[in-house]
């Protein structure tokens, strides 16, 4: 859909909580220099007798280590023990979350070893288990609800592989955003319109309308099915659907007259949709079903020519993507050729960390394309837009990936509106005038189109984005579509940039690093023009990890044997991240921001084995969501 900049509307919303708020919020941009500063692995919990000053590391990149009462001897002392501790210790089949987990029923995804038999589910029923989703197209497994005494027997059988719980996700997106200018897309036309390329939306529906028809000849939307547990309906009651839907491939029909001064198109107006229904009314949803769907999207492949897949959605990260279901899921529609497009989350306000570690699943996973949230700043310029405050950083938990690979648009993107929705409904603020896109003089709110911000918004224009790359040459790989974006991603930043909050007088300021802004903001012009290919082997565009060298105080890009990143003068890191980012084979580590209010914490959480996942605070959810971000 094309984004349309403007500075007439100031109120936009950004939540993966599902509550809202509006507010106004001011920008500023540094004029410093760009100065990068890093964070550094090993996963370790300082003990709780540290002082929160005994050891100070910063979030962002650039600089060195600002001093430390601890000693880096004494540090590397516990770095060393607890790693040998760890070393020793009997992994354990269920996820840290299940552990503790005594009393009452609960619902999981069981990972067998090799493709279980319907005898190995029989052990399980045996149990107290009762099957919710035979997930054997997708992992060696299924979902189950059983007893949480059950669970110690499911750990004692040999032919389990790993037991984690069944997660809530949600949407990465609420109300109030704007459509801003799609990132140097082409206008539409033969070739560059998406025919014939399959996008997937699995979010909360998509409800049919002269912008995104479903049926008959020129349907937007050739498929629909319901993962809603009891609700078979395919249309979206949550409103984010259709809205992300509207992104990738709206054909602008409600917004297209005589009198229009904007039409509303999507990246991709002439793709075909694909409606995979997992969120509910609330904009909830479960790992199983969510995996669920990802199954129906690889075993549709070939009937839809489904080439992407766009998730709109996330929850917190609680394992190891390698272990991970619903990341094992996401990498097996990769492995079947198919380009899985993921919102990094909305968590970038996160204080201990200062939003670093806050990339939900599965964004977190190295195959996918993990897309962050820009903001246009109201001008056609792209030279004055800014990262959201909001926009979830990595690096990843656990396995500290770096993430995002990508940022987009995301604040104030007009969209497609579901009628009747709870998003719709949600308040005034996120509707928009006809006379906006109209020449008229009624100043009624549409009933076609509203405005919603958030990462969820940034990752469909990356899925049209990749429809339109694969509609143009249809022989690229997931792998090569993801390098390509990367490199051709437009990679002037300013050094930081602050909002400050209205309502509380926070101030939320924001570094340019590769863990805010990844690869660069997307261009899609430039991916188009661009004819580098990368390497056609699984695996070749791996998101890389970060590793810090204490002998150098540097922190490393580690790259896997198989990836194309600098291995050669094409795919030279320094090419695909910018020079301002990368130097060499070493990313700065710096002293720009420290931990929070305690930056022994906030290094602990990031580097660590201590989840960041505490419960979300709703207010500051709401002010965010309702508010917004100018």
């Amino acid at each position: 859909m094309r984004h349309i900049r403007s500075a007439a509307f100031q109120a936009c919303s950004s939540t993966s909580q599902l509550v809202h708020g509006y507010a106004t919020i001011q920008g500023h941009t540094s004029a410093s220099s760009l100065r990068m500063s890093a964070v550094w692995g090993g996963k370790l919990t300082l003990p709780p007798a540290q002082s929160p000053k005994a050891l100070r590391c910063s979030a962002v990149w650039g600089g060195k280590p600002k001093s430390a009462i601890l000693p880096r001897s004494i540090f590397l002392s516990f770095l060393v023990l607890a790693l040998s501790v760890a070393g020793f210790a009997k992994p354990k089949k269920l996820a840290a979350d299940l552990q503790s987990v005594s009393t009452g029923d609960v619902d999981v995804i069981i990972q067998f070893k090799d493709r279980p038999t319907a005898d190995q589910f029989s052990k399980v029923q045996n149990l107290g288990g009762k099957l919710k989703h035979d997930l054997r197209g997708t992992l060696k497994g299924a979902s189950f609800h059983v007893p949480a005494s059950a669970l110690p027997a499911l750990e004692q059988m040999d032919e389990v592989a790993h037991v984690s719980l069944d997660h809530k996700l949600s949407a990465t997106a609420t109300a109030r955003d704007f459509y801003t200018t799609a990132e140097n897309a082409p206008n539409a036309g033969p070739g560059r319109d998406g025919n014939g390329i399959g996008v997937a939306i699995i979010d909360s529906g998509i409800s049919a309308n002269a912008d995104l028809p479903g049926g008959g000849p020129g349907a937007n939307v050739v498929y629909n099915e319901s993962f809603v547990p009891g609700d078979s309906s395919t249309s979206d009651a949550y409103g984010h659907g259709t809205h992300v839907a509207g992104v990738v491939a709206g054909n602008g029909h409600n917004s297209t007259s005589p009198s229009a001064i904007h039409t509303f198109k999507g990246i991709a107006p002439n793709a075909d949709l694909l409606n995979l229904r997992v969120l509910d009314a609330n904009g909830s949803a479960s790992d199983s079903s969510v995996i669920a769907a990802i199954q129906r999207a690889i075993d549709l492949k070939s009937q839809y020519n489904i080439r992407v897949i766009n998730l709109s959605l996330g929850r917190p990260v609680y394992e190891s993507y390698t272990v991970d279901p619903l990341c094992q899921a996401a990498e097996a529609a990769w492995q079947a050729g198919i380009v899985v497009v993921v919102a990094a989350g909305n968590m970038g306000r996160y204080a201990d960390t200062n939003g670093y570690a806050t990339i939900t699943a599965p964004g977190n996973d190295p195959y996918v394309i993990t897309v962050g949230a820009m903001k246009p700043m109201g001008t056609p310029d792209r030279s004055d837009d800014l990262i959201a405050s909001y926009s979830s950083k990595g690096p990843t938990l656990f396995d500290h990936v770096v993430k995002p690979d990508l940022v987009a648009s995301g604040n104030r993107v007009i969209s497609v509106m579901a009628p009747s929705s709870q998003l719709a409904a949600l308040s005034t603020l996120n509707l928009i005038p006809v006379n906006y896109y109209q020449s008229t003089v009624s100043s009624l709110f549409s009933t076609y189109y509203l405005a919603l911000n958030g990462t969820s918004m940034a990752a469909p224009s990356v899925s049209g984005a990749a429809a339109l790359l694969l509609q143009q040459n249809p022989a690229l790989t997931p792998d090569q579509v993801k390098a390509r974006l990367m490199k051709t991603a437009y990679k002037t930043f300013p050094t930081s940039s602050t909002a400050i909050d209205p309502v509380s007088g926070i101030a939320y300021t924001s570094y340019y690093d590769i863990f805010t802004v990844g690869a660069g903001y997307l261009d899609i012009g430039a991916a188009l023009a661009n004819t580098d290919v990368a390497p056609s082997n699984l695996g070749a565009a791996l998101s890389p990890s970060a590793q810090y060298d204490a002998s150098t105080g540097t922190v490393s890009l580690i790259n896997g044997t198989s990836v194309c990143w600098g291995q050669s003068v094409v795919w030279g890191q320094s090419v695909v991240w910018g020079q301002s980012v990368v130097w060499g084979q070493s990313v700065v580590w710096g002293q720009s921001v420290v931990w929070g209010s305690s930056s022994t914490s906030g290094f602990s959480v990031v580097w660590g084995q201590s989840m960041v996942w505490g419960q979300s605070n709703s207010s500051d959810a709401t002010s965010i969501a309702l508010n917004g971000e100018n």
